[in-house]
């Protein structure tokens, strides 16, 4: 039992997790590993459990995957990582007093197209889901936008603008010629 215990992968349970959920929806390990910008090998080596994702790589999958809360802090505690994501220093470290913090905060500037959209609104204002229709007929999110109820009014605003500038051009109109030019 302790040889079968010693060829087990380490990260066995959270690579079948993983792999589980790319099955559901029905996507392939070069799709997922694209969604995510790593190699597939790589991937393949995560759902096998003999490499650890990092932790930028769980955090791409948990949100590929639109993962439940829940279920996130599952895969992350068995991955191996505890609970404090951001776990490397905190602000209030005495060895930061009076030192200048910058943040750096990664942004994803892909364009991802959408053809659904739901809205919940709430106090704060409104969330924006855009999802998108997968192969198993369900809605796989793609994009999440939060916004204040004033935000959400000048981005209306935009729109009908942008819609207009599409539909009849940026330049100025001129009327059609009158009967007596023609």
């Amino acid at each position: 039992m302790s040889e079968q215990k010693q060829n087990t992968p380490p990260f066995k349970t959270l690579g079948t997790h993983l792999k589980y959920l790319r099955e559901q929806v029905r996507e392939s390990l070069a799709e997922v590993s694209g969604a995510v910008e790593i190699d597939v090998n790589v991937l393949e080596r995560i759902e096998q459990g003999f490499e650890r994702p990092s932790e930028d790589i769980l955090l791409l999958l948990i949100s590929h995957f639109a993962m439940p809360d829940q279920e996130a802090v599952q895969l992350w505690e068995l991955a191996g990582y505890d609970g404090d994501v951001s776990g490397k220093f905190h602000l209030d470290d005495p060895a930061l007093a009076g030192k200048p913090v910058v943040m750096v905060i990664g942004l994803d500037m892909r364009t991802q197209y959408s053809d659904g959209l739901d809205i919940v609104v709430n106090p704060a204002g409104l969330t924006l889901n855009f999802t998108q229709a997968a192969a198993n007929n369900q809605r796989m999110p793609v994009g999440r936008i939060g916004m204040s109820v004033e935000q959400a009014e000048q981005v209306v605003k935009n729109l009908q603008a942008a819609l207009l500038r599409a539909r009849y051009g940026n330049g100025p109109q001129a009327l059609p010629p009158s009967a007596s030019q023609q």
